[in-house]
């Protein structure tokens, strides 16, 4: 079944299990792990025998981030431009497509690794991960619809607090604040997945898909708007100077 150098899929018992594979670099993004996600994603959500999705990462981090090891960074608006549809065609793939996601979120989530932890539809975090957002203090700014979906969650204060200052949050703490829907021995993460994924695949699938297509449309505010205006601050973050700078001393 598996296609890609960078995503490990596994199907078994209607349970897609979707594996970032590149442990060796914290599973940070660079452009074919983001392409390969989002592929895998659609694969995923056009199976007819899967129901559920489960989306983690290998080794000790579940995404840290951009890879600036591999020069990420865009070296002009074209690229810019691609680059962001193509981690925001990821955001997509979880959000709109069909099936519901459960994560399982291991060691850390950075940026837009932390962006894709909060598009699951169910978060299931290991004790000893954490979270934060980079972005603002490397003159870019945040994807994954999360301008949109955090404020819901946690409250316009808190988003400005979480977003603007770019602080670390432990598992626990994103449990208290509704982020994590369930924080577990590190151990425990992919079996407590699993079981979460089991149950959700044994309901009707007509009506768990028509639950989360209509929870995602109108308990979060406009969030279509949110990834475009996303995508016009980050390309605009990518093409400043100042932000080539900020990434080569981060």
């Amino acid at each position: 079944m598996n296609k890609f150098k960078h995503v490990e899929i596994e199907i078994a018992d209607r349970v897609c299990t979707i594996t970032l594979s590149r442990p060796k670099n914290l599973n940070a993004m660079n452009g074919a792990l983001i392409d390969e996600v989002a592929r895998a994603f659609d694969l995923a959500n056009m199976d007819a025998t899967v129901n559920v999705i489960i989306f983690t990462g290998a080794g000790r981090a579940f995404c840290a981030g951009d890879d600036r090891n591999e020069h990420i960074h865009p070296q002009n608006e074209r690229d810019a431009v691609h680059l962001v549809h193509a981690i925001q065609r990821v955001t997509r793939a979880i959000i709109f497509g069909d099936k519901l996601v459960v994560g399982a979120i291991n060691g850390w989530a950075v940026g837009g690794g932390f962006e894709w932890a909060i598009n699951c539809d169910f978060a299931i975090w290991a004790k000893s991960a954490k979270g934060f957002f980079p972005e603002v203090s490397l003159n870019l700014f945040v994807t994954g619809g999360v301008t949109s979906l955090l404020p819901a969650m946690v409250g316009l204060n808190k988003a400005r607090e979480m977003l603007l200052l770019g602080d670390k949050y432990s598992a626990d703490e994103l449990h208290r604040l509704g982020i994590a829907w369930r924080v577990v021995d590190d151990t425990h993460l992919m079996s407590e997945a699993h079981q979460l994924a089991n149950r959700l695949a044994s309901f009707p699938s007509k009506s768990s898909r028509a639950m989360k297509r209509v929870l995602n449309q109108t308990a979060v505010t406009d969030l279509t708007n949110a990834l475009k205006l996303e995508t016009d601050a980050t390309v605009a973050g990518f093409m400043d100077p100042k932000t080539t700078r900020l990434l080569k001393d981060f």
